[in-house]
């Protein structure tokens, strides 16, 4: 779960600060006033001191009102929800955790060592095998109200004894891992040095057993990269002999004490097997250098029960069918991102400088050079056109994994009817074990040399067979759209083109090796423009970023990538460029006036229709039915809705809107306020390694049900971007580098948990690659090809065929545009070309200086996920119709999703939803009583004082 950021506290205080203000002015003005009656006789005294107390205590009861029902509403609203997940459904997703995991571990090397048979007793080594990774961290971690299944209790309950001289060995060594979170990152692999290993603790593990498994283990997370300089960054050497990382080396390589214990175990055991736990593919080279190493399994974070799975897989309870979501290089600094990811400030932009959280905050940068050559794409065409050497540059390439049996795959004939491409494929087990196999489906386009660029080997469909027992055989259908094998032409045709020629489909076992291949052969140039839109467009794709492309030189195919040292080398220079500054805007130069149409018409506001929400669930979202009902709506209503999304979205009486609680994934169901969660799935990497859409399909709507039974209808997830670069921090919340297999999946998680009535915010809504300067006004430089084929495809599938309703838009910026408030990403991509009808929501929201809601509702982003008042989430300009019509639109698509979703089922609607309302209402009116009491018995004692001191001045 999110941990408490002070900043956070410090803004919630700031808010408050009005209110405790005039407290404090009447509190003081109160106190001078009993000071100054200090000498005068009683009465009167006793009197004015009483009222001074009584307008203390109203002031108070009336400053804690205001609060409460003004800037922090809404976290109480948070903090006082309900709802818990029955222990039978905690019980199936638990079981779909193991079943994900046993799918989704890739087995990468055997050597005849795996599985286990007959192994009674294992030696563990490794630290990280005490302390594996089982998520990451941020808003994608694990909840901590479910037990964890660890990795050696995985193993021993399979049937395999661990040495537990070395479990206690590792435990006393350190207890737990070094924190690597969004306020603090402490990347220290703490690991035993070799001399720590006793002679006598060496032999009781030979004499235990004869074959050693060996855990290295990588953890990211949320608000940070991965070092790509362990040396420059806060880290603690395991020995004071050497250091663990010289100047220069990154975190997903081996560590100089990790090598040195993996030389110690191969020193002494001939029967070797890694486990590598994490989600960032990692230098695995060291796997083919010792020939002791017989057998390697890729194991990312594996969720709440995952690894009964590992210990499944070891022993052969389970045959591993997993395939990497990621293509594994030799030598990370190889990849052409290498020089263009991480941190690049601007040093020509003090004019944009703005507060962030109370700091001076300037523009930075990212380009993204390599163009639409991310990831398997780049290795597969570079080796074709003779640029690289590919098994000296590709240790395990995209949609790699082995299995303990054998399968042979049939390609059927073609046929290429009516813009559809399609064949059979029969896969065949042809070994001894049962298991399952994926169908990889790859096309190379015909390219010219100059023309579009193209990468040549292109993944288009993909299958996972069901288990398959040894000479048993399943025919999987395959067909696709020629359509899909378009390419996005920026500078001719500024739009989608199928360019005539022949395209090769191939059979792969992965992204390289080739099964079979036959040719389909497209007669004519075929442009999806205005004229003849693809088939699952509103309406044509056509250029909407040029200005993205800035002046950066990108990666071209063109002479056999000729540029490459050109393209791939760091940015020459640092300076923002005068054609970026004339439309680059933060909130120091942004005037919503500017903005403003005088042939806009108000629309009718506050209207007594007497219309309901609840009456327009299923009604279209075109329907004109719609506008008598937003008529009703209030200026502050819709402020209220747009301003207040964090966690929720606000409820509006006027038109009977109930409020809703939306919480944080992508791996579970975390309500950060009222700690109720559900159990934590593996990483979206996990997920993506089984190629199985049906997993991801189970995870959603398991998701779902859980989320349904903690009256939960929002989930910010599933998280799509991109691995980009193996060192991005988030990588294990996202699913691939391949756009296709990441927006299948996404897709069907979506649609799993639409099905439970609940909305996934697909995010971060776009090109949100990378934790370094994510809320530094990142100015993110890409060509609109890469941005369509790469970065914007899972989105777009998780639209068009998962059917999401909900967006959560991204911090970084598309060019000099704030994504957020970019109207061609918001409204004309996702709206008007993918047919997006719901609502786009920002991420967090706090002071970063760039974001305001005039800006973003004007531009389709409709609400800020906010959980108090920052000021700029709150709409400025209601007083032009330019505006107020912005607002009533953020609001239908607001309202539009939350009707249609678990929130307006029969038996989830509530007629009081947030009920400390309703108590504080009570309370206040039992106050108000008391204050009135206590009135009118002071005013009698100030009576009868009165009396008797009048009796006692006419007795004498």
């Amino acid at each position: 779960m999110l941990a408490i950021n002070m900043d956070d506290v410090i803004n919630v205080l700031n808010t408050c600060r009005p209110y405790l203000i005039g407290f404090g002015i009447i509190l003081l003005a109160a106190v001078i006033v009993m000071i100054v009656v200090r000498k005068m006789e009683n009465p009167k005294k006793k009197f004015i001191r009483s009222q001074s107390w009584m307008a203390i205590l109203l002031a108070l009861v009336v400053t804690v009102n205001l609060i409460c029902f003004g800037p922090v509403s809404t976290l109480i609203t948070l903090a006082t929800g309900g709802g818990t997940i029955t222990e039978e459904t905690t019980d199936e997703a638990t079981l779909l955790c193991e079943e994900i995991a046993e799918e989704g571990i890739v087995l990468l090397k055997n050597d005849g060592i795996l599985p286990l048979e007959g192994v009674e007793n294992l030696n563990v080594f490794g630290w990280a095998s005490t302390n594996p990774c089982y998520g990451g961290t941020g808003s994608g971690a694990l909840s901590d109200a479910y037990p964890t299944v660890s990795l050696l209790e995985g193993i021993e309950n399979a049937g395999i004894k661990v040495n537990q001289d070395l479990v206690q060995f590792y435990t006393d060594f350190a207890s737990e891992r070094p924190v690597v979170g969004i306020g603090e990152q402490d990347w220290t692999l703490p690991e035993p040095t070799v001399d720590s290993y006793s002679g006598d603790l060496m032999d009781q593990a030979k004499e235990y057993s004869d074959t050693a498994l060996v855990v290295i283990t990588r953890v990211g997370g949320e608000g940070a990269d991965i070092p790509r300089d362990v040396s420059q960054v806060t880290y603690h050497n395991n020995s004071d002999e050497y250091d663990d990382f010289e100047a220069g080396e990154h975190y997903l390589q081996l560590s100089k004490t990790e090598r040195n214990m993996l030389e110690m175990v191969c020193d002494n055991f001939d029967d070797v097997v890694v486990v590598y736990n994490g989600a960032n593919a990692m230098e695995l080279g060291f796997l083919n250098e010792y020939e002791q190493i017989k057998g390697a399994l890729w194991c990312p974070g594996t969720g709440q029960s995952g690894f009964l799975a590992l210990g499944n897989v070891l022993t052969g309870a389970v045959n591993p069918s997993g395939r990497t979501s990621d293509t594994f290089l030799v030598d990370l600094t190889t990849a052409p991102t290498y020089n263009n990811f991480g941190g690049f400030a601007y040093d020509n932009v003090d004019e944009f400088e703005v507060e962030a959280y109370g700091r001076p905050s300037t523009p930075t940068f990212i380009n993204y050079v390599e163009g639409i050559y991310v990831g398997y794409r780049f290795y597969e065409t570079a080796a074709e056109e003779g640029l690289i050497n590919y098994d000296e540059t590709v240790l395990y390439p995209f949609g790699y994994g082995l299995s303990y049996t054998t399968f042979e795959q049939e390609m059927g004939e073609i046929t290429y009817d009516n813009g559809t491409v399609s064949f059979d494929v029969t896969v065949t087990n042809t070994g001894d074990t049962a298991g399952k196999d994926v169908v990889e489906v790859y096309y190379n386009p015909p390219y010219t040399n100059g023309g579009i660029e193209k990468a040549s080997v292109n993944l288009v469909a993909f299958e996972k067979t069901d288990s398959l027992e040894p000479g048993d055989s399943q025919t999987i259908p395959v067909s696709f759209r020629d359509e899909d094998m378009a390419s996005y032409d920026i500078s001719g045709t500024g739009a989608y083109v199928l360019e005539a020629g022949d395209y090769e489909i191939s059979l792969r076992q992965d992204s390289h090796t080739v099964l079979d291949e036959k040719t389909c052969t497209v007669d004519k140039d075929i442009t999806y423009d205005e004229d003849n839109k693809r088939s699952t467009d509103e309406v044509a794709a056509v250029n909407q970023f040029s200005d993205a492309a800035g002046d950066v030189t990108y990666l071209s195919r063109a002479d056999g990538f000729a540029n490459y040292e050109e393209a791939t080398a760091a940015p020459e220079s640092l300076s923002m460029s005068d054609a970026a500054k004339e439309t680059f805007i933060n909130n120091s130069n942004y005037n919503y006036a500017d903005y403003n149409n005088a042939d806009d018409e108000m629309p009718v506001t506050g209207a007594k229709n007497g219309l309901e929400l609840v009456n327009f669930r299923g009604v279209d979202y075109e329907d004109s039915s719609w506008d008598a009902l937003l008529d009703q709506l209030t200026i502050d209503d819709m402020d209220n809705l747009i301003a207040n999304g964090g966690f929720s979205t606000a409820a509006v009486s006027s038109v009977g809107k109930l409020g809703t609680v939306d919480c944080d994934g992508p791996a579970s169901i975390n309500n950060n306020f009222t700690n109720v969660g559900s159990i934590g799935f593996p990483s979206a990497v996990l997920i993506s390694n089984t190629w199985n859409r049906n997993m991801a399909e189970a995870f959603g709507q398991s998701i779902g049900k859980m989320a349904s039974e903690m009256d939960v209808s929002g989930w910010y997830a599933p998280a799509m971007n991109t691995h980009r670069s193996a060192f991005a921090g988030r990588n294990f919340e996202y699913y691939s580098e391949d756009p296709l297999l990441s927006g299948k999946m996404a897709a069907n998680a979506v649609s799993g948990a639409a099905e439970y009535g609940v909305y996934g915010y697909i995010k971060h809504y776009a090109l949100n690659d990378q934790e370094t300067n994510r809320n530094s006004m990142i100015c993110t430089w890409t060509d609109e090809q890469a941005m369509r084929e790469i970065y914007l495809k899972p989105f777009e599938l998780a639209v068009k065929e998962g059917g999401a309703t909900a967006v959560m838009s991204s911090f970084n910026y598309i060019g000099t545009t704030y994504a957020a408030c970019s109207s061609a990403l918001q409204q004309t991509v996702l709206r008007d070309e993918w047919g997006f009808r719901g609502m786009v929501l920002t991420d967090w929201y706090a002071d970063y200086g760039y974001q305001n809601a005039d800006q973003l509702i004007r531009n389709g982003n409709d609400f800020c996920l906010a959980t108090y008042d920052a000021g700029s989430n709150h709409v400025q300009d209601t007083e032009s119709a330019t505006s107020v019509q912005a607002m009533r639109q953020a609001a239908k698509n607001i309202m539009y999703t939350v009707v249609n979703s678990r929130t307006y089922d029969a038996e989830n609607m509530k007629t009081d939803f947030f009920t400390w309302r309703t108590v504080a209402v009570i309370i206040d009116v039992i106050l108000a009583a008391g204050f009135i009491a206590l009135e009118v018995m002071i005013f009698i004692r100030l009576k009868k004082r009165t009396a008797e001191a009048n009796g006692k001045e006419t007795s004498k």
